[in-house]
Parts: structure tokens; C-alpha cells; sequence
């Protein structure tokens, strides 16, 4: 690796549902997050407890004081906040985050603060079937406001969402399941339509609100090879990109679908419902910046139409397939995580290129990381290797971009300390700073620094160059 410019900013991330626990202390109310993680309580970890941050806050940003970390870029709990979603504003959930954010001014660290990680206050969705409902968005529109003017002092850096891209496509992230099938599509993109002018409403008032603030989407990147050199297929990954991740940032950047996805949402009847002042609204939403999340890139292949898969038919949820439009393969020249995510730091080069040419934004990595089962040994210790090398690989990566041209000023991988995995628990790791728990036994919660800390703190004392390069 290289050297990086000395204002670069190095950081890492987490989100409050998979850190924070106390997930019904102090008047906070039930988030979609908390609800889902319930369902699994008897497999795995929930929120009850997760890495318990709200009690260890403190000790936990000496420690990122420790590492070096220069950013730190956390969710609020919108149910910490407003317990109901739009009703009255708890106190107690404001005063915890200004201690949070005090805590890290006090040590040199700048917050950069996520709205909405995955976490719709549960009651919105008794109440307007969630992002279904336009109240929704107005409740958003208000949550935020109350967020800017309570902490907007101290924190200039904003991202509106997390990976809404993504998100949507997550049955149970939508709280989807009282949805019939045939409904699914139509809602889907109501609720996705929705969270656009929320994003929109929260970016202008930011601007408004927040002295030299700047504010910004979050994406699940995608960057997706050709199967082959059939122009089909050539077609199948662009449209795999652009159905994914293309379709949102171009929403963000530009304020309206691009013609692809306008086609195909009227094409399958589906278009959203609309108001008047919207066009107006999403077009002076202007980003300072996009975040991208990046762990892998996918293969596509074009998946043609026939009688029983009509054009816009889906298969799967995440990585879906699209008869009419593509399918998604494997890549046979990539190695993959225990979970299955393939490895790829070249395609983090690609994909940070693609971005900058496309939107012309300024750029910063707000999540990357390797998520693994890790050993705690009998003295104490985590020797993750891997864990160093696939940080070390994608570091190389984002500099490899940089002399591109690409204009990308911050790292902030996944995560900062170990915290709650949506599916996997406490199985699945992916932080500097090993959470001694594991799913059902608590243990003694106590930090314990991994290799890839020691790692990582190098890093970021000699700005991108290790011992070994000098």
C-alpha cells in the first residue's frame, strides 16, 4: 500500500440495532430490527443485549481513540428518539446520543451519523404498514429535523440511509409478510418510492438546518461481470447493476428513474403512487457525497422470458433473478467467505471508478469487511490473518482508485467493535475488537483487541504505509 493525502479519513463503522442492546431501556420503543431478531432468538443473538455499546460507549471509543480512528460513522435509533415513530420525543434517547457524540469530540473522533440502519420503529408499521404509507415519510421528514437541530452542532456528516437498495429487496427489513404475493411488487415499490422523497425531504433540510453539514446516500454497491462475451450477457450485468444500485443513485443524484426502470415499473403496472410537489421536492435534493458499502461483486447471465416466467418475474430476494433481464452466477476465478460472499478487490476499484465518472461526487467507503467465525485463545488473544489480509487487499484497492482520479476521502470498514449479525449472530465476526459473548451465554462482554487491530493501527499512524513498505 501506499501513502494516502494526510486529511484521508480513517474510521470504522457499526449500526445501533446490532450494537447498542437496551433495546426497551429508557422509554426507547421496538424497531423492525428488534422484531425480527425476536423471531430468531432461539437460534441465535438478538437485540436484546448485542454488543451492549449503550452501556460500554464510553469504553468502547477509548478503544477506537486507541486504534486511531479519526471517524466514526454510527446509526441513531429512530425508536430511541421517538419510541412511536411520530409521536412524542423521548428525552432520554437525545441525551444518550449527546453523551455518545461528546464522548467521541472529547476524543478527536468526528461522528458521522447514519438515520436509518434497517431499524422503522415497529409501531409505523401497525400504523401505516411502514414506508407504505406517506405518513411515513412525513415522520421521517420530522425525525430528522429533530436529529439536526438536537446534534447538529457537533456533527456535520450525514447519511441519510443505509443501503435503501438493498433494503428493499429484504422482505423482512419491509416488514413485508402481511403483504399478499400478489401485492409484494406494487408495495415494494411504494415503499421504495417513499423512502426516496424521505431522502430527499431529509437532504434538503440538512442544508437548511445544519451549519456546514453535508449529507449523503449509502449504497449496497454491485459490480457485475458477463458471464460471457455474448452481448446479451453483456447487457444481463449492466441491467443486474442498474436494476440493484443504479436505479437508487441516479434517483439521488438526479431526482427522477432513470427510462429503464420508469419502463419497466409501468410496463409491470406497478408504478408508484405520486403528489404534485414531489418532482420538485426529489430534484432539489442535491448529495454532497455518495457512501458506498462494498463486500462482492456477481457474474450475470441474460435470463430470457417464457410462458410460465413472463418479463419481470423474480426468483429469489436478495440476489434476485429477472426473466426478461438476467440471472445470477458464480464466479469460478473467486474465492469466497465462509458465508459466501466472493472476494474481490479489484472490483472495489472498478466499482469506486464507475461511480466517480458516473455522479461526479466526492466518495467514502462506509462499510467493508470480512465477516468469519473468530478463536478466542486460552491467553486471550484473536489471530486473524484473514482478516488482515482482506482489509490489506481492498486498502490497496481504494489507493489504486485514488491515482484513477477518483475523489475518495474516507475508510470506514465493518465494523469497529464485533456486533450482532442479522442472520448469524455472533458467529459471523467482523470487528477490530473481539465482543466476548457468544449467542446464548453472555459471558463477560469484555474488548479484547485482535491482531487485525494492532494491524490496522499501523495503518492509520502511518497513513496507508505499513512497516514493511518503508
Amino acid at each position: 500500500m501506499k501513502k494516502f493525502n494526510d486529511d484521508f479519513l480513517w474510521g470504522a463503522s457499526s449500526s445501533a440495532f446490532q450494537i447498542e442492546g437496551a433495546w426497551d431501556e429508557n422509554g426507547k420503543g421496538m424497531s423492525v430490527a428488534d422484531y425480527n431478531s425476536f423471531q430468531r432468538s432461539a437460534l441465535q443473538a438478538d437485540t436484546k443485549v448485542a454488543s451492549d455499546f449503550y452501556h460500554h460507549f464510553e469504553e468502547d471509543i477509548k478503544l477506537m481513540k486507541e486504534l486511531g480512528l479519526n471517524v466514526y460513522r454510527f446509526s441513531i435509533s429512530w425508536s430511541r428518539i421517538i419510541p412511536d415513530g411520530d409521536g412524542e420525543v423521548n428525552q432520554a434517547g437525545v441525551d444518550f446520543y449527546n453523551r455518545v457524540i461528546d464522548c467521541l469530540v472529547e476524543h478527536d473522533i468526528q461522528p458521522f451519523i447514519t438515520l436509518y440502519h434497517f431499524d422503522l420503529p415497529f409501531a409505523l408499521v401497525e400504523k401505516y404498514n411502514g414506508w407504505e404509507g406517506r405518513e411515513c415519510v412525513n415522520a421521517f421528514q420530522r425525525y430528522a429535523q429533530v436529529c439536526y437541530q438536537a446534534f447538529g452542532d457537533r456533527v456535520k456528516d450525514w447519511q441519510v440511509t443505509n443501503e435503501q437498495n438493498l433494503m428493499i429487496r429484504v422482505n423482512e427489513r419491509m416488514n413485508m409478510y402481511q403483504v399478499e404475493p400478489k401485492d409484494a411488487e406494487k408495495v415494494r415499490a411504494q415503499m421504495d418510492y417513499h423512502m426516496f422523497v424521505a431522502h430527499a425531504l431529509a437532504t434538503i433540510d440538512c442544508h437548511k438546518m445544519v451549519a456546514g453539514g453535508k449529507i449523503g446516500p449509502s449504497v449496497s454497491s454491485t459490480m457485475t461481470y458477463a458471464s460471457s462475451t455474448k452481448p446479451e450477457d453483456v447487457w444481463a450485468a449492466r441491467m443486474n447493476d442498474n436494476f440493484k444500485t443504479n436505479y437508487a443513485l441516479e434517483m439521488y443524484c438526479f431526482g427522477a428513474y432513470p427510462g429503464y426502470y420508469e419502463k419497466y415499473l409501468r410496463d409491470l403496472e406497478i408504478y408508484p403512487k405520486t403528489l404534485p410537489e414531489d418532482p420538485e421536492i426529489l430534484k432539489g435534493a442535491k448529495p454532497d457525497f455518495i457512501a458506498v458499502n462494498y463486500y462482492r461483486t456477481l457474474v450475470a447471465s441474460y435470463l430470457p422470458a417464457d410462458k410460465m416466467h413472463p418479463v419481470g418475474t423474480k426468483e429469489k430476494d436478495i440476489d434476485f433473478d429477472l426473466y426478461g433481464y438476467f440471472k445470477i452466477e458464480p464466479n469460478q476465478h473467486l474465492k469466497a467467505s465462509q458465508y459466501g460472499a466472493q472476494i474481490d478487490p479489484m472490483g472495489l476499484r472498478l466499482v469506486l471508478n464507475d461511480y466517480y465518472r458516473q455522479y461526479r461526487l466526492p466518495l467514502i467507503i462506509t462499510e467493508n469487511g470480512l465477516g468469519t467465525p473468530d478463536v478466542l485463545t486460552e491467553d486471550q488473544q484473536v489471530h486473524d490473518d484473514y482478516r488482515i489480509d482482506y482489509i490489506r487487499d481492498h486498502i490497496a484497492a481504494c489507493h489504486d482508485a485514488i491515482n484513477d482520479g477518483v475523489e475518495l476521502f474516507g475508510y470506514c470498514p465493518w465494523s469497529a467493535i464485533d456486533l450482532l449479525s442479522s442472520h448469524q449472530g455472533f458467529k459471523k465476526r467482523y470487528g477490530f475488537i473481539y465482543v466476548n459473548r457468544e449467542d446464548h451465554d453472555l459471558k463477560d462482554l469484555s474488548r479484547i483487541k485482535k491482531d487485525s487491530f494492532y494491524w490496522y493501527q499501523e495503518v492509520i499512524r502511518n497513513n496507508g504505509l505499513l512497516a514493511e513498505e518503508k
